[in-house]
């Protein structure tokens, strides 16, 4: 292993530039400058670091060109996920102490913003400008329909409201709630009559009392309805699934899973969370409505249902999740964390027989060290199960 600056500075060079294409994940940037500090401070040379702005597919150039001394010290810093022009003049001959600025900001805003930039950039390099969000009254939707509206302006989103039998007043009131406060369109189309023809028809062939696949039929009666709009008005789908869900395969193929992008696929439901309450805080009111963030995810799907009948805890799942699959950890170390080997094991045999469902999503803005995008390469095919 070569280390380039040192083979750099040993040709006793006075600055070091780095014309970079470094892509962001969650805390890259402060990794990324740590890296740019150490390197500096060891070599005793000035360093301009110069990286990419804008998203390209799932990736996401997040900026932050800076200019750091031989000391170490970051004398001058640009924007994120902006493009910027900027001139900085060194002294290279006298040693001028340089002042140490600090433009740190909030890791939540840092993601909004590369949600923001990652959205307007995929539409837009596509050829869209405008976007359909399939709005549940769920706080995913309710999240990606604010990155929406932020990245291509309100007049660009549409949300469709498609009620069933199973779908609650309370999901129908945060929906329309929700679309008032960010001043989106929002128009409510039942899947109730489409839904029943279809049981109808596959009555002869299929179980219709509450099974899994009468709740399927549902999201892919969605799924029909916004592509159906998306081909009558040019607008893109976005889907709006989380990657806990995408993870352990608690989503329908042809179904929720529909759509060009899939703006949230890698993140967390936690962090979901903690997305939707910094938005809350930032805008000082409930853009988000407050039930949307404290009531029980379901999907509405049948009677009474929750994420929980057939997912552990998001704060339990999530944290098997990022050591599975951002760490790459093996089992028996997972559950050294204080998790149930049972827990573990099945959380992991979902993440691995999931893998078909993955290869067939829309492509996600990668937000995670580790997504399922480019970074992950597993077989759909296989017998290899880790056991515990």
């Amino acid at each position: 292993h070569v280390d380039p600056i040192e083979k750099l500075c040993s040709q006793k060079i006075d600055l070091l530039i780095n014309a970079s294409a470094s892509p962001y994940f969650i805390d890259k940037p402060k990794l990324r400058e740590n890296i740019l500090v150490q390197a500096a401070k060891k070599h005793k040379v000035p360093i301009v670091f110069v990286n990419q702005v804008g998203g390209n597919d799932e990736l996401i150039f997040d900026g932050n060109s800076c200019v750091i001394s031989k000391e170490g010290t970051i004398c001058r810093k640009l924007q994120s996920f902006k493009e910027e022009l900027d001139i900085f003049e060194f002294d290279l001959r006298n040693g001028v102490e340089y002042t140490s600025i600090s433009q740190v900001q909030d890791s939540e805003e840092e993601l909004f913003q590369a949600l923001i930039c990652g959205v307007k950039d995929y539409v837009t390099k596509c050829g869209f400008k405008k976007v359909i969000i399939g709005l549940s009254g769920g706080i995913d939707s309710a999240l990606v329909a604010i990155i929406a509206k932020e990245a291509l302006g309100k007049e660009n989103v549409s949300c469709i409201f498609m009620p069933s039998r199973y779908t609650s007043k309370q999901s129908e009131d945060d929906a329309k709630k929700l679309a008032s406060n960010i001043k989106v369109e929002l128009k409510t189309i039942s899947i109730e009559e489409p839904f029943l023809v279809f049981l109808k028809i596959l009555s002869p062939y299929i179980q219709t009392d509450g099974t899994l696949t009468e709740e399927n039929i549902q999201p892919r009666i969605r799924g029909l309805i916004l592509m159906a709009l998306s081909n009558q008005t040019g607008a893109l789908v976005l889907s709006t699934g989380n990657k806990s869900e995408l993870a352990t395969g608690y989503c329908t193929l042809y179904g929720d899973m529909c759509g060009g992008l899939a703006v949230i696929s890698d993140l967390p439901k936690t962090m979901v969370y903690k997305l939707a309450t910094y938005i809350n805080k930032k805008e000082k009111n409930e853009l988000i409505p407050q039930n949307i963030i404290t009531k029980a995810p379901t999907a509405e799907l049948k009677p009474n249902q929750t994420d929980q009948d057939k997912l552990p805890p998001y704060e339990k799942l999530d944290k098997i999740l990022n050591k599975y699959v951002e760490e790459h950890l093996p089992l028996k170390e997972i559950i050294k964390n204080g998790l149930s080997p049972d827990l573990v094991q099945s959380v992991c045999n979902m993440i691995d027989t999931s893998e078909y469902k993955r290869e067939q999503a829309a492509p996600g803005l990668k937000l995670t060290s580790r997504s399922f995008g480019y970074g992950w390469r597993m077989p759909i095919a296989q017998k290899y199960r880790e056991q515990i």
